[in-house]
């Protein structure tokens, strides 16, 4: 990271949470202490069950086991550092903040990827289902996520290499509490407007053609749907995308909220309750979202526990 050489900040200082009074703080720290233990445990269970269960080897569930990695990665590059920014010092070092940007945006990126992969998939399975077999196969499954990880990796080294030419000269102060690409931008002394030119650019294609990709399916799917006769079978079409369709409503509504509205709708607090929306609350609700509407999850979950419960009182 040459950019440490020419910056004269050396760390910046989080404003997130520095305004809340200790007996907040700490009520603020038990709380997402929790949703991270449920977070990783949720998406552990999500990622076992499906490795266990021989009846969820089929690409939907592969998938899924894919995003339940992402999202515990996701939400282990920001919680604890805001649950030791909470109890002791809002500071962090310029390096790693460009190493906690970095990896933020390749696992934003493939939790774009994967939600757009994943409605492919469902479009496949309606629309086409007599060919799902053989158009879904593993080498294709394996190719769409080795390729996900690719350019969610690339997209990120080009970001964090942008970032890492600017200077910081004097205000380090991130009205955040992890660091935000927009939010070190505005700190910045040097000339931005390369980075938010790419920003713009890269934002077609990790945000809009995966976003245009499941807008797409799901309207072929709603077309497909209303072709059949039988109301129990619109509704089972249907629910095999309800768990899909509530992650990715709340997953883009709380990222538009947040970086495609207005200014004059932005205030530091509402910026700070849609980003826990997404890096805390998202990632947590996700296994709860796929394995409550979904009963062969739930038999696997159930299958697991008491595996696990036995094989501890053995």
């Amino acid at each position: 990271m040459t950019g440490a050489n020419q910056s004269s900040v050396s760390e910046f200082l989080f404003l997130g949470f520095s305004r809340q009074p200790q007996r907040q703080r700490q009520i603020l720290f038990a709380l997402f202490l929790g949703m991270y233990l449920v977070t990783v445990l949720g998406n552990l269970l999500i990622i076992l069950a499906i490795r266990t269960d021989s009846r969820l080897h089929t690409p939907m569930y592969f998938f899924l086991s894919n995003l339940s990695f992402v999202d515990v990665c996701f939400s282990s590059t920001i919680v604890p550092n805001i649950l030791a920014n909470i109890l002791s010092s809002q500071t962090i070092s310029y390096i790693d903040c460009l190493t906690q940007m970095y990896f933020f945006i390749v696992f934003t990126d493939m939790d774009n990827f994967l939600l757009a992969v994943m409605s492919y998939d469902r479009f496949v399975a309606i629309c086409h289902p007599l060919h799902y077999t053989t158009k879904m196969t593993y080498q294709l499954c394996a190719l769409m996520v080795i390729g996900s990880w690719v350019i969610a990796i690339l997209n990120s080294l080009l970001h964090t290499l942008l970032m890492a030419r600017l200077s910081f000269c004097a205000d380090n102060m991130i009205p955040h509490f992890f660091c935000d690409t927009a939010a070190l931008l505005k700190l910045s002394c040097s000339d931005t407007s390369l980075n938010e030119m790419m920003i713009l650019t890269e934002a077609v294609l990790v945000m809009i053609i995966p976003l245009l990709c499941i807008l797409g399916s799901y309207i072929c799917i709603t077309c497909a749907v209303l072709r059949i006769p039988s109301t129990k079978g619109k509704w089972k079409a249907f629910s095999t995308c309800g768990s899909h369709l509530a992650v990715v409503s709340l997953f883009y509504g709380t990222i538009i909220g947040v970086y495609f509205t207005p200014s004059s709708f932005h205030s530091a607090e509402k910026d700070i309750a849609a980003a826990v929306m997404y890096t805390v609350v998202t990632p947590m609700l996700n296994p709860f979202i796929y394995s409550l509407r979904n009963k062969d999850m739930k038999e696997a979950l159930t299958k697991v526990i008491f595996m696990k419960i036995f094989s501890i009182q053995q």
